[in-house]
């Protein structure tokens, strides 16, 4: 399989950038996006020439960092994260277009690579629980009910990857920090910052400079885990709960 590459290349987070072109040849349909990359970049370095930055870790789907838009969708055409994206998902003879995520709030560090901490920030304003548990407890030490624990567990899936924020054209990250909210908030073991959690983290989030969210559902579309669009419903009824509990004190 024979591609064109239109890459974004930034050298660091104060230079303009542009596109590049490159032409690769002897891309197998078995390769992922990641390999793909990988390849371009052995040529580069075998002509001199400096490789394209990207980030990636797992390369299973699981850590959430390979983080690229290409052909203007999210991880790609595939509701996937880029790493498991094949390239069967091609055709011999396309043009890709390869960018960053694209937000206010995650600033270029160089071509692909953005600076997510924002999320990080996010996290700790409030998703976490103070309950001492030492030791891990025993699984049926604190009973859940079966509805409650089906909820958590689909909402704990987030991976952090941020394909929500670059997918909204707001650039808004309710869908991440509703997934986080609403993950600990059902559950007994994070039911004493329910209150502080949801008001803490909504804060940090409009701190950050993310956008509003106008419901466009692109958020949910692009989640390659499947948070599903009423999260955000969710996390708003437990903003305005602790809110209006916070101005009853």
């Amino acid at each position: 399989m024979k591609l064109t590459l239109r890459v974004w290349r930034q050298k660091n987070a104060d230079a303009e950038g542009a596109m590049s072109t490159y032409e690769v040849d002897g891309i197998s349909s078995d390769m992922s996006f990641l390999e793909m990359l990988d390849t371009l970049n052995e040529e580069l370095i075998l002509k001199g020439e400096d490789p394209v930055a990207f980030d990636h870790d797992c390369r299973e789907g699981i850590c959430g960092a390979c983080s690229l838009v290409i052909n203007g969708d999210a991880h790609g055409p595939e509701r996937t994260t880029t790493c498991q994206l094949h390239m069967r998902s091609f055709h011999d003879g396309d043009t890709i277009d390869v960018e960053p995520w694209r937000a206010s709030a995650f600033p270029v560090v160089k071509d692909l690579v953005v600076d997510r901490s924002a999320l990080d920030r996010i996290i700790q304003a409030g998703g976490y629980i103070t309950a001492p548990t030492g030791a891990a407890p025993e699984a049926h030490a604190a009973p859940v009910p079966k509805p409650d624990a089906d909820f958590a567990f689909e909402h704990a899936e987030c991976i952090g990857c941020g394909a929500c924020v670059a997918a909204c054209p707001n650039g808004a990250a309710m869908l991440f920090t509703s997934a986080k909210i609403n993950h600990l908030n059902v559950l007994p073991q994070g039911a004493p910052e329910r209150e502080t959690r949801v008001l803490d983290m909504v804060a940090q989030m409009d701190e950050e400079g993310f956008g509003g969210c106008t419901l466009t559902g692109a958020c949910a579309t692009a989640c390659p885990k499947g948070i599903p669009l009423m999260s955000i419903t969710g996390m708003n009824k437990e903003w305005l709960r602790a809110t209006r509990k916070v101005a009853r004190r």
